[in-house]
């Protein structure tokens, strides 16, 4: 597996509206993308840093991953995410590896990527995205 670079900074958020008026106030910055992503209960903002992103995230399911966590640790980092050239071959090298695993197959997220999760007990705490696309 090669990571080719940390792609975007998740962030979760009670309230999009709330953290685009504060990246305005604070850095003079608007979203270059918005999006929902009904697949994992979320509407998405993405703001560009560099060649990286943060991507905050609404939850529009208090059952979903986000809503869940936010109703557990409130809002703040949510994961990490790394861009990968193969995210098939990614993923079955975890799994071949034994790694615990959120996702066994990648799935759709937002922008068109295929994305896949790794267990945070397996990254000493830490959601980890992987990333294909865009």
């Amino acid at each position: 597996m090669k990571l080719l670079r940390i792609n975007h900074l998740g962030i979760a958020t009670p309230g999009l509206d709330e953290a685009m008026d504060r990246m305005a106030r604070l850095f003079d910055m608007a979203p270059d993308h918005t999006e929902a992503v009904p697949e994992q209960k979320v509407t998405t903002a993405f703001f560009p840093v560099g060649e990286s992103t943060l991507e905050f995230l609404e939850s529009t399911d208090p059952e979903g991953p986000v809503g869940k966590f936010l109703a557990k640790r409130g809002p703040g980092i949510h994961h990490v995410c790394f861009e990968v050239d193969d995210i098939d071959a990614a993923v079955a090298q975890l799994l071949a590896k034994g790694i615990r695993m959120i996702d066994q197959a990648p799935r759709n997220g937002a922008h068109g990527c295929r994305v896949a999760f790794i267990h945070p007990a397996e990254t000493g705490g830490v959601l980890m995205e992987l990333s294909q696309g865009r």
